[in-house]
């Protein structure tokens, strides 16, 4: 894989110099537990206008792949390599092992690193969630601004604990600030973004800036603003059967998935509609109407980032990036893990700011429609993300790409596009090769890309994808499944027992892949498990 990716760095000739005499500005903006149908151009009755304009109008990938879990995913996406290489294979638990360690190592160098040392100016803004000590907080690993969340959640509208003897941290820079009386987060991550972006282009217009926005909607708590409610509220009172339908026949519409395709039930433990008493479903209806509105406040703040960009004379050199950390949430707010205050909030109506509410697996099985599972698990439900790139300069219009790809693909992409040169060492420290292939490269449609193998693991869950075939097991089962997502996309027909061949073969591309990356069984790797 590493020669493949160097070869492919040498030969791609979709370059930055082809297409412009200046390096473009780069802008990834990362959601947080967003479902891969939860944007109107990936099949949702949610309004995400811009999204929608820069996927029709750029490149739409349907089959990229995050590493199903916040943590995981926030590392590889920074690093170009897999989360075990990066230190963070599960979460932010320290542990005793490299891979596990619970924050991005120095073996790795981030996106950040790599632009600004090619001479970007680099912003970060949002959420972190790749390590909670100040020595590994966004500026000590190269970005020159910062003002966000450190941890993994918080309410949107107040810096407020939710789990017993909690500290949560919203930052500018190496600072903790409080959140003033009308913060929203989705906004006010927006906010201090443009607000790098001015102030770099007043003052290094010459230079090229990165900009990592990572919003945390729409994880849970469900917290949206009124004005945003109130265009969903009675829109979801069919049903989660009904909207998932709904959905499903908009996506083969969209060239998502052929038209013969068959909607596969959803999750056997999701009880029907019809059985549920008209208070559970008008308390559905408001919990989809706050998570639609968090979507939907997304996309708003996704448009005032580009109107400021037009007004700076600075969008028609920039690339847009989008996606999602993993699949939707099906995490309720209950058990020991919660202070009584919240799991009392989790009572409240879902449109209270006070309230501290999530949607559940019936939620999360429309946010995912039509896929097997959800955030956590291999299946495409936990690691299938939407993907959007745009920039009319830099990248090819009107696309829409079924190629495989990676998160790992980001930093050898970036590194092309601004002409930057990825370091042996850096900080005195050796530094791992990159993992990943150029998406440049992808979207040419290169057969050797095609049947690349592609490797996932978390909390046991694991999986391998090459080419139309995934091998996914799930833990603690630990049974290997064949699907082929050429023809069954939501992996509800396991063909293991028909293709022993391909089992052995991907089985076998895991099992070496995982003892490269250093992956620990999870039943030896939880006995270890330690609190931050």
């Amino acid at each position: 894989m590493k020669f493949i990716c160097v070869f492919l760095l040498q030969i791609t000739v979709w370059t930055v110099c082809a297409q412009t005499n200046r390096r473009p500005n780069i802008i990834v903006v990362l959601a947080d537990d967003m479902g891969y149908a939860d944007l109107g151009c990936f099949g949702s009755e949610i309004q995400t206008p811009n999204l929608d304009s820069m996927a029709r109008e750029g490149v739409m990938m349907t089959n990229f792949y995050n590493a199903s879990r916040c943590c995981p995913s926030r590392a590889s996406l920074l690093t170009g390599v897999y989360p075990h290489q990066a230190g963070i294979g599960d979460m932010m638990n320290k542990r005793p092992y490299p891979a596990y360690q619970g924050y991005l190592n120095r073996s790795s160098v981030t996106l950040a690193e790599v632009l600004r040392q090619a001479g970007y100016g680099t912003y970060m803004a949002g959420k972190w969630h790749v390590g909670q000590e100040r020595d590994n907080w966004p500026l000590q690993r190269g970005f020159d601004r910062y003002y966000g969340l450190i941890d993994g959640a918080n309410s949107y509208f107040e810096n407020r604990p939710y789990r017993p003897s909690q500290q949560l941290t919203i930052a500018l820079d190496n600072d903790a600030v409080s959140t003033p009386a009308d913060y929203y987060s989705t906004d006010a991550y927006t906010d201090h973004a443009i607000t790098f972006i001015r102030q770099h282009l007043n003052t290094r217009r010459q230079d090229p800036f990165f900009v990592y926005l990572a919003f945390q909607a729409p994880h849970w708590p469900l917290h949206a603003k009124p004005q945003d409610i109130a265009k969903y509220k009675g829109a979801y009172m069919d049903g989660w059967g009904k909207i998932r339908e709904r959905r499903f026949e908009r996506q083969k519409l969209l060239g998502l998935f052929p038209s013969s395709t068959k909607l596969p039930p959803h999750d056997a433990t999701i009880v029907d509609w019809a059985s549920c008493t008209d208070d559970q479903k008008t308390q559905w209806d408001e919990r989809m109407a706050v998570y639609a509105a968090m979507v939907d406040a997304i996309d708003q703040n996704v448009g005032r980032l580009v109107k400021c960009l037009q007004q700076e004379g600075a969008w028609e050199n920039t690339i847009f990036l989008f996606l999602s950390d993993n699949g939707a949430s099906h995490e309720t707010i209950t058990g020991t893990g919660f202070t009584d205050e919240i799991l009392a909030a989790n009572d409240l109506p879902a449109g209270n700011p006070r309230s501290f509410t999530s949607y559940g697996k019936e939620g999360a099985a429309v946010s995912n429609t039509p896929f097997r599972k959800y955030k956590h698990w291999a299946f495409e439900g936990g690691n299938a993300t939407p993907f959007i790139a745009y920039g009319p300069s830099f990248i090819p219009s009107r696309r829409q790409v079924h190629t495989p790809a990676h998160l790992i693909d980001l930093m050898p992409s970036l590194v092309q596009w601004a002409g930057a040169i990825y370091p042996k060492d850096y900080g005195g420290q050796p530094i791992q090769p990159m993992e990943g292939i150029p998406l440049q490269y992808i979207w040419q449609d290169h057969h050797a890309v095609e049947e690349r193998a592609i490797c996932f693991e978390h909390e046991g869950n694991r999986a391998v994808r090459k080419g139309r075939w995934k091998l996914v097991s799930e833990y603690p089962v630990n049974r290997w499944c064949l699907f082929d997502l050429l023809t069954d996309r939501a992996e509800s027909h396991d063909i293991s027992a028909t293709y022993p061949e391909i089992v052995e073969e991907l089985s076998a591309i895991y099992a070496s892949w995982a003892a490269r990356v250093g992956v620990i069984p999870y039943e030896v790797l939880d006995k270890k498990r330690s609190k931050l």
